[in-house]
């Protein structure tokens, strides 16, 4: 489910950009979808860990490598102006381990692009 005011299309379609990009772990995709300065928050205890801009890339690069079958599931996400949270769902198998994690990413769009990616995570 997707709730937006209208005239948010575009912060949507930026965020949906970033998604497909983390979904085809595809890191060049990625790089295009961020700001130079993009600013990623990580949910790693217990406040997370701050990435700026290509240090961001370099995460996900990682992430990607190790991750194995695995996948995000976008359950909703609201649009406000140049803000977006989406609730998503990730799962993960990899030999030995098989679980998931449901989470939120608080986005700010800037231009065409994701300036800030904020990551929370229950549990």
């Amino acid at each position: 489910m997707t709730t937006r005011v209208d005239g948010e299309v575009a912060t949507l379609q930026v965020v949906e950009r970033f998604n497909a990009a983390v979904d085809a772990k595809d890191v060049d995709a990625l790089r295009a979808a961020i700001t130079d300065d993009c600013v990623f928050e990580s949910p790693r205890p217990p406040d997370g860990r701050r990435y700026v801009g290509e240090e961001m890339v370099d995460v996900f690069a990682e992430f990607f490598a190790i991750e194995g079958e695995a996948s995000f599931e976008t359950e909703e996400i609201f649009v406000a102006g140049d803000r977006a949270v989406v609730h998503w769902l990730h799962r993960w198998r990899r030999p030995g381990d098989n679980g998931h994690v449901r989470g939120i990413d608080v986005f700010t769009v800037r231009g065409d692009r994701i300036a800030a990616k904020l990551s929370y995570v229950k549990g």
